[in-house]
């Protein structure tokens, strides 16, 4: 079954939310959470993805986005980002010797997916992103906020900046976009 809310306005911002199932805390290692990184770049520069703010934190990820209209709908990307980011990361968790929780983060997939028809075997994000389409500049500047000091409120770090996997750090892997 597919999610109720979709982000289909074309050409519109949105505020978007991917969690794992479980509120699985997979992106506690940084291996993870440049992979994701590495993905949305891809979606970029390949697919028409605008960035303009995200967080990745230690289960979910937020982001203030938008699709350039010629590329098609943003919730048929994000689709398209979850089923690869989600396949290449349970890879990476399978094939890597050093990741010591393996065993519990695949039984927890598996737990997950025999709810669900579409994942027979592994299921590694929730269904909804939760799109939230930002229609004025007093939306887009309160999820501006909620998205930088999620990290600060989470105790991980005192200031918005010093979180690496945000947009408010100047030395973020991730270049995102400064005006819509």
């Amino acid at each position: 079954m597919s999610e109720f809310l979709k982000a289909t306005v074309e050409d519109a911002p949105y505020f978007i939310t991917l969690t794992t199932v479980g509120w699985v805390d997979i992106f506690t290692r940084s291996i993870y959470s440049y992979e994701i990184v590495k993905n949305l770049q891809f979606c970029q520069q390949n697919r028409g993805l605008e960035i303009y703010a995200y967080v990745i934190m230690s289960s979910h990820l937020h982001l203030i986005v938008r699709r350039q209209k010629q590329h098609g709908l943003l919730n048929e990307l994000l689709r398209d980002f979850k089923s690869v980011t989600a396949k290449k990361i349970l890879k990476m968790i399978n094939e890597s010797p050093e990741e010591s929780r393996k065993s519990w983060l695949m039984h927890l997939f598996t737990y997950y997916a025999k709810y669900e028809k579409q994942n027979s075997a592994l299921m590694f994000w929730q269904k909804t992103t939760h799109p939230v389409q930002l229609w004025s500049n007093k939306m887009i500047d309160q999820k501006l906020n909620y998205i930088h000091m999620n990290p600060v409120k989470a105790g991980i770090v005192p200031e918005p900046q010093d979180y690496i996997f945000s947009s408010a750090c100047p030395e973020s892997p991730l270049r995102v976009l400064d005006a819509f």
